[in-house]
């Protein structure tokens, strides 16, 4: 495996790839403010001669190689965004940016794309290939914008992929399907009535109903969902009160709702609004529930699945490729992009050896580098495999 991947990727390749990654790991940007990250992108598909258009979303990028206008076309996505998070890494490349971190490896999706990007340059696939750099995976979302703009344009089958500190290097997990969750949000909004702490009888305690309701939704979890079918409830904002001995008169809580199906998602939004309802009726506060509508599932197609799968059993074996048995809760926009074409997003193994593992969106986030060989030879392997499928089966431009 390790011959076959340095003879890819070689050391020369990989070494610019580890560059590009340390470089955008010091310099992270929040969603839509990728103007840096757009820059550097842009320049180093220039420096490959790969023609491409920036500005796509206000900061996306798209490169394009045409072998030939009428063979078929495969693109690969990668997501530019960091996130809101102080870091401590320790890295000798942490982030310089106050606040913000790449603590998801975006920094490494980047480099890797472009690092395919440079081998297929090299020596040219038997079609057209597509790199969509997309901002904003972690907030709005970036591909709906992406689509709108044109993105997918002559886009006949496409790949993405995330690393992952729960897989080693040289895995990669597949999951044909359903992948992930839907990922709604809510803000909770709860007025009652403010007052002395020492006459709480006086009052309406909006921190005793936000506790009261934190408890409440997470009863609807445990009772009132079918075990089979996966949901997640979670509070990860409170806020409530100014000193210590005022009873607060208003708190919000903000959360998400994580479910695979449409059913069960639809009920448990309807519990939660009766729970806060139940609860404004039973302390006479008033509550108000705010839904935010999050991404979709990701559903793997079936073909581009098997062949996301057939790539990687052949470039690194059939014991580095995990089947992945369960959809996971987390959620990504890529589902947006299967909605227009076939597709597979895939898992990298990043984990550092002998290391913690550390999850994402942890301020000590990172992964081994080398996944950065392992994604740029497969995803370049993987362009390949999807052209000679599409190819054979007449998927051919007139």
């Amino acid at each position: 495996m390790a011959n076959k991947l340095r003879k890819i990727v070689s050391n020369e390749l990989f070494e610019w790839m580890r560059e590009i990654r340390r470089t955008i790991h010091q310099q992270p940007e929040l969603g839509f403010r990728e103007e840096k990250t757009s820059a550097l992108i842009s320049g180093f598909l220039e420096q490959l001669d790969i023609k491409h258009k920036t500005g796509i979303a206000k900061t996306g990028v798209v490169g394009k190689i045409i072998v030939d206008k009428k063979a078929p076309t495969v693109a690969l996505r990668a997501d530019m965004d960091a996130l809101p998070v102080i870091e401590s890494t320790g890295l000798t490349f942490s982030s310089k940016t106050p606040g913000v971190m790449h603590a998801c490896g975006h920094d490494g999706h980047v480099a890797i794309m472009l690092g395919a990007a440079a081998i297929l340059k090299k020596n040219p696939p038997d079609g057209n290939a597509v790199f969509i750099f997309q901002p904003s995976e972690e907030s709005e979302g970036g591909a709906r914008p992406m689509i709108e703009e044109g993105a997918l344009k002559g886009v006949d089958m496409i790949f993405g992929g995330h690393i992952e500190p729960d897989f080693n290097i040289g895995e990669i997990g597949i999951k044909t399907g359903l992948h992930t969750s839907y990922t709604d949000a809510f803000e909770i909004r709860i007025t009652g009535k403010g007052g002395h702490a020492a006459r709480p009888h006086e009052t309406i305690d909006a921190v005793v109903i936000a506790s009261r309701l934190v408890m409440d939704l997470q009863t609807i979890v445990s009772r009132e969902t079918d075990p089979f079918s996966p949901v997640v409830i979670t509070v990860g904002y409170i806020n409530a009160g100014t000193v210590h001995n005022v009873i607060a008169e208003k708190a919000t809580l903000k959360g998400t709702i994580r479910t695979i199906d449409e059913l069960t998602r639809s009920q448990m939004i309807d519990r939660i609004r009766k729970t806060a309802s139940s609860l404004s009726l039973l302390h006479g506060a008033d509550i108000q529930v705010v839904l935010f509508p999050g991404y979709p599932p990701v559903i793997n197609e079936e073909k581009a699945t098997e062949l996301a799968r057939d790539a990687a059993v052949d470039l690194l074996g059939e014991k580095n490729v995990v089947s992945i048995p369960l959809p996971g809760l987390g959620g990504e926009d890529f589902a947006y992009y299967l909605h227009k074409v076939p597709g597979c997003f895939v898992r990298l193994g990043g984990a550092r050896k002998g290391a913690e593992i550390v999850e994402s969106h942890s301020p000590r986030f990172d992964f081994d580098e080398e996944v950065l060989r392992v994604g740029a030879a497969y995803f370049s392997e993987l362009v390949r495999y999807a052209l000679k499928k599409l190819r054979r089966d007449g998927q051919v431009r007139n």
